[in-house]
C-alpha cells in the first residue's frame, strides 16, 4: 500500500517486538533521527545499559534494572503498588511511555503495578502507604530535590536514577523494559501479553456495527441531567455538585485509586482543569490519581483498569463532537460511512461496558458542547 501511494521511504520493523517494548526499534529511532537526535550516541548508551543488565552474581549491584524490577515487584506484592514518578522537567514526558510499559505489562489476572504520571507533587501527608516513588533526574537539575527529601524523611520508599545528559534516555528505555520483565517474574505474571485490551475493542466494534446498520450508536439512559450535563451510572447523588463526592465516598486511602478518563479534546485549558480536579481528589481522599485522554490510554492503563485487583474508581468524561472528520473507507478515496467523532464515542462506550463487565466502579459524565464551563462545575 505504501508503495502504491509513493511513500518516500519504507522502514520495515521486526514484527515480533511488542509495541510498548519498541522504543529502541525503528518505531522509536526513526522519529528520533528525524528531529535531530544523535542516534549513534543514543544507541551506544542504550547498548551500554544492555551490557549492565547482563551482570549477575557478584556484579548484580551494577544491574540497576534488575534491582529496580525486583523492588517494584516485591513491594507490589505487599500492597505498595502505586509507582509514582517524579521526573526532571526537561524530559518529564518519558513518564507517559513508562506508564504504558508498566501498566499494560503488569495489570492482569487480578494483579498490577499502577504507574502514576504527572500527578501534582504534594506534601507527604497527602500520600498513603501504598506509594513507591521513582525520582528520575538530570544531573545538576535540583527542581524536585527538596520535595524528594521531604518524602524520604516521611519514610516513603524512593528509587533514584540520575542521568548525566538527555541522551542517556536511551539507557532509560532499555532499563525500564528490563525492569518490567523482572517485575513480571517476581509477581508471577506474563509481562508480554495484554488479555483485557481486546475486551473494549470487541464492544466498540459492536457499537460501530450498530451505527453502520442503524445510523446511530446505542443510547444510554442517564441517571440524571442538570445544566446540560448528563450523568450515567449507579450514583447515589442526583446533583452535579455532589455526584463525585458520593461516587468516591467508599474510596480507601492506601488501597483505592481514581482514574480520570477524558474522551475530550486535550487542549491546555482542558488538561489544566482536569489536573486541578485530579489534585483536589488526591488531597481530599489521599488516594493515587491518574489522568488519561481517550482513546489513547486504552492501550496503556486501559489493560490494568480491567485486569488488576479492582480497586479503581473510574470517572469517564465525554462531550459533544466539536469538529468531526470522515474516515475514508480506503486510502486515496473519499467514500466514508463513519467519522472520527463516532469512532471515539464508540470506544468510550466500549470501554465503559468492559469496565462494568469486570465489576469496576465507573461513572460517565457527558459535558455537552461547552466543556470549559461544564468542567468548572466540578472544581
Amino acid at each position: 500500500m505504501a508503495e502504491e501511494l509513493n511513500f518516500r521511504k519504507i522502514f520495515l520493523n521486526d514484527p515480533n517486538i511488542g509495541g510498548r517494548f519498541s522504543a529502541l526499534s525503528l518505531f522509536g529511532i526513526v522519529p528520533a533521527a528525524l528531529v535531530g537526535v544523535d542516534i549513534e550516541k543514543f544507541l551506544s548508551l542504550a547498548t551500554e545499559e544492555t551490557l549492565n543488565c547482563k551482570k549477575s552474581g557478584k556484579e548484580i549491584s551494577k544491574n540497576v534494572a534488575a534491582i529496580a524490577g525486583a523492588i517494584i515487584g516485591a513491594l507490589g506484592k505487599r500492597g505498595i503498588d502505586k509507582l509514582t514518578y517524579i521526573i526532571s522537567p526537561k524530559f518529564s514526558y518519558i513518564g507517559a511511555w513508562i506508564e504504558q510499559l508498566i501498566a499494560e505489562s503488569t495489570g492482569k489476572v487480578g494483579k498490577g503495578i499502577l504507574p502514576i504520571d504527572l500527578e501534582s507533587i504534594e506534601a507527604p501527608e497527602y500520600y498513603s502507604s501504598d506509594r513507591l516513588f521513582v525520582y528520575i533526574k538530570l544531573k545538576d537539575d535540583n527542581t524536585y530535590d527538596s520535595n524528594v527529601e521531604k518524602l524520604k524523611s516521611a519514610g516513603f520508599p524512593i528509587l533514584e536514577l540520575e542521568l548525566e545528559h538527555k541522551l542517556e534516555l536511551g539507557m532509560q528505555f532499555f532499563l525500564w523494559e528490563f525492569a518490567t520483565a523482572v517485575t513480571g517474574g517476581v509477581m508471577q505474571i506474563q509481562p508480554y501479553d495484554q488479555p483485557n485490551v481486546e475486551q473494549a475493542k470487541i464492544v466498540a466494534r459492536k457499537m460501530m456495527n450498530a451505527y453502520q446498520e442503524k445510523g446511530k450508536l446505542p443510547e444510554l439512559t442517564p441517571a440524571f441531567e442538570e445544566k446540560g450535563i448528563k450523568v450515567y451510572g449507579d450514583v447515589k447523588s442526583k446533583t452535579i455538585d455532589k455526584v463525585l463526592e458520593s461516587f468516591l465516598s467508599d474510596c480507601k486511602s492506601g488501597k483505592s485509586y481514581v482514574a480520570i478518563q477524558a474522551y475530550l479534546n486535550p487542549t491546555k485549558e482542558t488538561t489544566d482543569a482536569l489536573q486541578k480536579l485530579r489534585t483536589l481528589i488526591q488531597k481530599k481522599y489521599k488516594v493515587a490519581t491518574t489522568l488519561g485522554f481517550g482513546p489513547r490510554f486504552l492501550h496503556s492503563t486501559g489493560q490494568l483498569h480491567k485486569g488488576d485487583a479492582g480497586n479503581g474508581y473510574f470517572i469517564q468524561f465525554t462531550s459533544g463532537i466539536e469538529e468531526d472528520l470522515p474516515i475514508p473507507e480506503n486510502p486515496g478515496e473519499e467514500s466514508t460511512s463513519i467519522t472520527f467523532g463516532i469512532l471515539i464515542k464508540a470506544q468510550a462506550l466500549g470501554d465503559r461496558q468492559a469496565l462494568i463487565d469486570n465489576e469496576r466502579k465507573v461513572v460517565t459524565i457527558d459535558l455537552g458542547n461547552d466543556v470549559k464551563s461544564s468542567l468548572e462545575k466540578f472544581i
